[in-house]
C-alpha cells in the first residue's frame, strides 16, 4: 500500500482525524499528559514521568502524577488523556484487588498485561475519535520469573516488551535517542546502574526532554516541583521523595556532575 511512518501517520493516510482543531471538537482542546519513561537498573525497574498536563498550547496543571501504582508490584505510567488513563488505572486496581481477595493469590504478571490490553482495546473508538487516546507503559515485578519487566502499548492495545527501556509521550523522541546511546556506549549498561545513578539519569532525561518539548514540564526548584519517580523491585513499589530528588538534582544534575 506504500504506507510509511508511525501509527498516527498511518491512521491519517487512511482518513482518520485524531482530535484536530477545526473538526468536531473545534475550540475544545483535550487535556493530555506528556512524557514518561521506564528502564531497568541494577535492582529492578525505574519508572518516571514529568508533572505537566497540557491542553493545546496551555499548561493546565503542573502537579500531575503520571506514574500510578496499581498494586504492590506494578505501576502504569500514562501519556495521553488523563481522564481516560485514571479510569483505566482505577479499574485495574479494583480488578487486581478483587482477584487477590477471591482467589487468595496474586494475579499473574501475564494476566495483568492482558487486563490492560483489554481496556485499551475497548477504548479504541474514543482513541480514534481523538477524545481518549492513552499510550501507557506498564512495569512490574514478575514473581513467577523473579524479574522486573517493562511493557509498552499502542492505542489499539497491542503490547510490546521493552527489554531494557521504554518511553512514551511528546518528549519521547528526545529521550529514546539518549537511552539508546547510554545503553549502547555508556560506561555501563542501564541495567547495571545502582539506584542513585539510575535516578540521576532519569532526572537528566526528563530535563533534556523539557528543553526540547514545551509540553514536558521541567524541574522547578522554586516551587519544589520534581518528576514522579518510582522504583519496582522484589520488595515492591517505592516512590522517591521530593527531598531525595532535590538533593540529587542539586548535587548531580544542575552542577553537571
Amino acid at each position: 500500500m506504500g504506507l510509511q511512518g508511525d501509527f498516527y501517520q498511518l491512521l491519517k493516510e487512511q482518513g482518520y482525524v485524531l482530535g484536530v482543531p477545526g473538526q468536531a471538537d473545534a475550540g475544545r482542546e483535550l487535556t493530555t499528559a506528556t512524557t514518561i519513561l521506564a528502564f531497568k537498573y541494577h535492582d529492578g525497574v525505574l519508572v518516571a514521568g514529568d508533572r505537566r498536563a497540557t491542553a493545546g498550547n496551555l499548561v493546565m496543571y503542573d502537579r500531575t502524577d503520571k506514574v500510578l501504582e496499581i498494586d504492590r508490584y506494578s505501576v502504569m505510567a500514562i501519556a495521553g488523556v488523563p481522564a481516560t488513563a485514571y479510569e483505566m488505572a482505577r479499574i485495574l486496581e479494583h480488578s487486581f484487588k478483587y482477584y487477590r481477595r477471591t482467589q487468595l493469590q496474586e494475579l499473574s504478571f501475564e494476566g495483568k498485561l492482558r487486563a490492560l490490553s483489554k481496556l485499551l482495546k475497548e477504548n479504541v473508538p474514543a482513541a480514534l475519535a481523538g477524545t481518549g487516546a492513552v499510550v501507557p507503559i506498564f512495569a512490574g515485578y514478575d514473581a513467577g520469573q523473579e524479574a522486573a519487566k517493562i511493557y509498552f502499548y499502542d492505542i489499539l492495545g497491542a503490547e510490546f516488551e521493552g527489554v531494557d527501556y521504554a518511553v512514551s509521550g511528546s518528549g519521547s523522541s528526545t529521550i529514546r535517542g539518549i537511552l539508546h546511546y547510554l545503553n549502547t556506549w555508556g560506561e555501563q549498561p542501564l541495567s547495571a546502574m545502582p539506584e542513585e545513578q539510575a535516578t540521576v539519569q532519569a532526572l537528566r532525561l526528563l530535563t533534556s526532554a523539557a528543553e526540547f518539548d514545551s509540553a514536558t514540564g521541567g524541574i522547578n526548584r522554586d516551587a519544589g516541583l520534581y518528576p514522579v519517580i518510582k522504583l519496582i523491585t522484589s520488595g515492591g513499589v517505592r516512590m522517591m521523595s521530593d527531598l531525595q530528588l532535590r538533593s540529587l538534582f542539586e548535587s548531580r544534575v544542575s552542577k553537571g556532575v
